[in-house]
């Protein structure tokens, strides 16, 4: 072999070396049904969604690939929105990291849209606001078909005063009342919409702020509905959000109907 081949090959392995070194930061969009999971956030002896998502990662790439999610959604919780962010070395196309990781994650996790992140991207830091959706099976009878995704609430709900209650919650407001931060002591939130809407016995409870306090979804429908039951007046909600006392606001509605929609960058 010549010279000038042995100096070629010599240079097509480095190439190929710093190809496979090559560390990659990505984003992708994740879906779940989060019936048989124990919250998002890796625990040591329950199943969850981030465990499953690094453990299929570490299938595909023999490596260990910490995941970063945008939001911790509680136990029983849904998700058609997540934002997921890691570092990975990998030597192909991205779409076929996409593929191989889809296909090694359980039937209730499905990963779309794996891109490059942007420079300086936090799926939790860098988001402007997040989205989520309460939904209510609102029919004459309980429903099985509904139970995984929808609190099954039969019984007559004035849709028009959990709206007017629902108003006061609209601002940037201390919601100490409705439950606590993840981190720190701030419970000071801004929601930018709230509004409920009925399509025949479905309704449905979108709510878009700059962050969240945990369980303070749950927590709010589980108030509005109080309202809507007719059990208290719409002005009561205030007087529970000016409390900033978690003991005055009622029961969370059950984790099962809240869904991750989005989140806005």
């Amino acid at each position: 072999m010549s010279s000038h081949d042995r100096g070629s090959q010599t240079a097509e392995l480095a190439a190929d070396k710093a190809g496979l070194e090559r560390e990659l930061y990505l984003r992708a969009w994740v879906e779940y049904d989060g019936t048989d999971f124990f919250g998002f956030q890796r625990q040591a002896t329950h199943r969850t969604v981030q465990g499953e998502l690094e453990r299929a990662l570490e299938a595909v790439t023999q490596q260990k690939v910490r995941v970063i999610g945008a939001g911790r959604t509680d136990a029983g919780v849904h998700a058609a929105g997540q934002v997921v962010a890691f570092r990975v070395r990998w030597h192909h196309p991205i779409s076929a990291l996409e593929r191989a990781w889809n296909a090694l994650l359980p039937e209730d996790i499905a990963v779309w849209g794996v891109e490059p992140a942007p420079k300086g991207f936090h799926p939790r830091f860098s988001a402007r606001s997040r989205y989520y959706r309460y939904t209510i099976w609102n029919g004459p009878r309980r429903s099985p078909l509904h139970r995984r995704y929808a609190w099954v609430l039969p019984g007559p709900l004035d849709d028009e005063a959990m709206q007017e209650a629902t108003r006061i919650l609209v601002g940037e407001h201390d919601f100490a009342a409705f439950g606590r931060p993840p981190r720190g002591e701030n419970t000071v939130r801004r929601i930018l919409r709230a509004t409920w809407t009925r399509e025949g016995h479905t309704l449905r409870f979108d709510i878009e702020g700059n962050a969240f306090l945990k369980h303070m979804v749950r927590n709010m429908v589980g108030t509005l509905v109080c309202v809507g039951r007719g059990e208290k007046p719409p002005e009561w909600v205030a007087e529970v959000l000016e409390s900033r006392d978690r003991s005055q606001c009622a029961p969370p509605a059950p984790a099962c109907g809240l869904c991750l929609m989005g989140i806005v960058y």
